[in-house]
């Protein structure tokens, strides 16, 4: 089962679309991760539209519509595999505890807000990743999202995917 992990997404305010990278891997994708973030309604329907399955949370920064659809923390077991979604942890210092105590019943956890690209796995055994984000880099070198793969209940092929400055539609197109 192949994996597409995003968020933060700030549709059109941080840019006016998804990267053309970005939307040539929803056709590949098993499940769409969305760890919130969304702003605008049209970004979840079009991921919606284009996606076997979609698992979202709603952000700090969407409004009462996308609030309406989607939850604050999403739960999902993947052919064995107990992934969770929230788009908050708290500060960097600290997260895995806290994490690995709030989602005791997982095996990972994607998360967003922060914009910055994540990957660790706590003590107890829970993985944490945010895949950063496709629009809006922030303070990061690159826009990013992640791939991963989930075979036998395990997760495997975790791949952060930079993506060029001004990502939008290759040209001629």
């Amino acid at each position: 089962m192949r994996l597409l992990l995003l968020s933060d997404t700030h549709l059109p305010r941080r840019a006016g679309e998804l990267p053309w990278q970005l939307l040539a891997e929803l056709p590949r994708a098993d499940v769409v991760v969305h760890a919130g973030d969304w702003v605008d309604v049209a970004t979840l329907d079009l991921l919606e539209s284009r996606s076997a399955r979609l698992i979202g949370v709603h952000g700090n920064n969407d409004g009462p519509a996308l609030r309406a659809r989607l939850p604050e923390v999403a739960r999902a077991d993947l052919g064995g595999l107990r992934l969770g979604v929230v788009h908050e942890t708290g500060p960097a210092q600290g997260r895995e505890r806290r994490c690995a105590e709030r989602f005791a019943d997982l095996d990972v956890l994607v998360f967003g807000h922060s914009h910055i690209p994540w990957d660790t796995t706590t003590d107890t055994g829970l993985r944490l990743l945010n895949p950063g984000s496709p629009t809006d880099r922030r303070r990061q070198p690159h826009c990013t999202y992640m791939t991963a793969t989930v075979t036998g209940g395990v997760l495997a092929d975790v791949e952060l995917h930079r993506l060029p400055p001004h990502a939008g539609r290759p040209s001629g197109a």
